[in-house]
């Protein structure tokens, strides 16, 4: 899975006038949490901008000044409910020995020969959850579609991996294709003239 690095510095003060001081600079207030102790530290707004705003799964690197860093995962995010501008964020530690749980992208490719005949495709699930060891995680969860006929469907188990497990059930509906309901609707002028006579 792909990594990002995010530089932070340590936070002294974790009260309401530094957050509020942190904020107004520009920064954003975060925890990571995991570990032996919660370490608080700060980052730029900017530093988070292809980790958040991106569908895509990514791992983090906490690069903290002083030469710690920490392996993580975004755990949960805050914005502002006016201006959407983020208010804090919690991380998730990862340790190589340890199964972490993260909510991974799925990625449809291939021509559905169900979508061919005139079928609609209903994507179920964009987003599985799965659990694995931080090294196993991967990058998008791979779904073709090809042999799929109008009323057919791709189900979980048939998405079974040995380096990671589902977190849903194996009789979840990732994806199906539906027959078309499309209505024609006809008028016939000779009727319409008539009436309008």
């Amino acid at each position: 899975m792909k990594s990002i690095t995010i530089n932070g510095s340590k936070r002294e003060s974790v009260g309401k006038k530094s957050t509020k001081a942190l904020r107004n600079a520009g920064d954003v207030p975060c925890v990571l949490y995991g570990g032996e102790q919660p370490v608080h530290f700060s980052a730029h707004e900017l530093a988070f901008s292809k980790l958040v705003y991106t569908a895509s799964a990514h791992t983090v690197v906490i690069a903290i000044e002083g030469g710690e860093t920490y392996n993580a995962v975004l755990q949960d995010i805050q914005f502002h409910p006016v201006t959407d501008k983020i208010l804090h964020i919690d991380f998730y530690q990862l340790f190589e020995d340890k199964e972490i749980a993260m909510d991974i992208p799925v990625n449809y490719f291939g021509n559905s020969k169900g979508v061919i005949a005139g079928g609609n495709l209903r994507k179920n699930q964009r987003k599985l959850r799965v659990k694995a060891l931080p090294a196993n995680l991967p990058d998008t969860i791979d779904v073709d579609i090809t042999p799929l006929k109008i009323g057919g469907k791709i189900y979980l188990s048939e998405l079974a991996n040995e380096s990671y497990r589902f977190l849903s059930t194996g009789n979840t509906v990732v994806c199906q294709v539906k027959r078309s309901r499309v209505s024609v609707v006809v008028e016939d002028d000779e009727e319409t003239a008539e009436a309008e006579a």
